[in-house]
């Protein structure tokens, strides 16, 4: 790319005056684990912990759904949040029997009632945003799992929040959005934010019993995506169907692009910068193909520390619902690592023109504030219009390279709630704008 926002324009983008704010906004926003986890003493429960779960018919939140089926005596549902698959809503009820359910779409709801007609113990239905705020605050709920994708998550999040229920955190946006609004927030309510994405569940789980100053470096790994294997000029070439198949893990469409044009583990950076108060400086990124090991941490002494596992979601999750408890688990649903069967372990450095995303994603978050929500929403955008097929797959980035451009002018360090929620809409409507209106051509010789 021919420009760039941030660092790699140089020195002279920011004034030291703006680099300072910069700076304090950094230092203003706390970590949710700052470089240490010192667990309490675990203790089994004997009662279950009781959750509301946002986004219950999503890939988070039916796999959340198994792990309380599966492990009821430790775990059970009090409320829950969808969108507007009644069909799938409905047997969800009736398993698991929630007091309280919120639907997105206010026009399905005769129909979810139709459907729910002969359950005996019928939960209080609500609607829309308003509802899903009521079910994160359930006032029965100890934690809440946050399964719904985008801003959509962070007003029900706070709402959470406030109502000091802990967060089994599986919407990026808290962080990479809203860190700079919600982190503080977490800390004043003495509310825990538990990552549940697999790379940022392997690196709290690796900084379990560091001491204050232990952890030096994070280490995240990337699966390569669709065309780890691809040579670079190849990828002018693909297809939909091509970047929507993933080498290993079984995502959603728009996660399975971003993990072929590494923004995904871009945006992992700028949450792991978040969650763990580690410098943009340490935190690397290396591609290891066979997604065995999920993160690794190096230590003060040198030492490095990775978790490992078969590529399985459902652990970071159950480990978020679960801490500091460790649930016995069984070799039938739960297949033990064997190496033997993982044979070789490989790494390579990612090609960074190959992934530009990566470059884009560390400037973005070295300028703060809402350039790493502005970059994560465009991003959305992007995909959505590729996934339409209204631009070419190398157009995604040029597209969020351009948007966060845009924002430089209007960039805010220390953004409130309105401002994260306000540049967010404003990044997708430029992205849509500027597809729409035939100017991305122009924009894109620009970049």
């Amino acid at each position: 790319m021919s420009r760039s926002i941030g660092q790699r324009h140089g020195s002279g983008v920011k004034s030291s005056r703006q680099s300072s704010v910069v700076v304090q906004a950094q230092m203003l926003t706390p970590p949710a684990w700052p470089m240490r986890v010192v667990p309490p003493e675990v203790t089994s429960r004997d009662t279950p912990k009781r959750f509301s779960l946002l986004g219950s018919t999503g890939s988070i939140g039916t796999q959340t759904l198994d792990i309380i089926a599966e492990f009821p005596e430790k775990f059970e549902l009090v409320a829950m949040a969808a969108g507007s698959n009644v069909e799938l809503m409905a047997k969800q009820i009736r398993q698991f029997k929630p007091k309280m359910v919120a639907i997105k779409d206010a026009t399905k709801v005769d129909q979810l009632k139709d459907l729910i007609k002969d359950v005996a113990e019928k939960p209080e239905i609500v609607v829309g945003d308003e509802g899903t705020v009521e079910v994160a605050r359930h006032q029965d709920a100890e934690s809440v799992v946050t399964g719904i994708v985008g801003c959509a998550g962070l007003l029900p999040t706070v709402a959470a929040i406030k109502a000091k229920k802990d967060i089994c955190l599986a919407n990026k946006e808290t962080c990479i959005a809203g860190g700079p609004f919600i982190l503080p927030l977490a800390k004043e309510f003495g509310v825990k934010i538990l990552p549940a994405d697999s790379e940022h569940s392997a690196i709290f789980q690796c900084m379990q019993g560091l001491p204050e100053g232990g952890l030096r470096r994070i280490i995240l790994t990337a699966s390569g995506g669709a065309f780890r294997d691809w040579p670079i000029e190849k990828l002018k070439e693909v297809t939909v169907a091509q970047a929507t198949s993933h080498p290993n893990w079984s995502m959603g469409k728009k996660i399975t692009i971003d993990s072929a044009s590494l923004m995904n583990k871009g945006l992992e950076v700028i949450e792991a910068h978040y969650l763990f108060g580690v410098d943009y400086d340490n935190i690397d990124v290396v591609v290891h193909p066979q997604s065995i090991i999920h993160s690794m941490v190096e230590t003060a002494d040198s030492s490095i520390i990775a978790q490992l596992g078969w590529p399985d979601m459902r652990l970071p999750i159950m480990y978020t619902m679960s801490f500091p408890e460790r649930i016995a688990v069984t070799d039938k649903t739960w297949p033990r690592l064997d190496f033997t069967k993982a044979n070789s372990l490989t790494f390579r450095e990612p090609d960074r023109a190959k992934y530009p995303a990566l470059d884009l994603a560390y400037a973005a978050g070295r300028m703060a504030g809402t350039m790493t929500g502005v970059l994560s929403a465009a991003n959305e955008q992007s995909v959505q219009m590729f996934l339409d097929e209204r631009i070419s797959y190398l157009e995604i980035m040029k597209l969020n390279e351009a948007c966060c451009e845009a924002h430089k002018k209007d960039l805010v360090n220390l953004p409130n709630l309105e401002e994260i929620v306000h540049y967010d809409d404003w990044a997708r409507r430029w992205v849509k704008e500027t597809v729409e209106n035939g100017s991305f051509k122009k924009v894109m010789s620009l970049v």
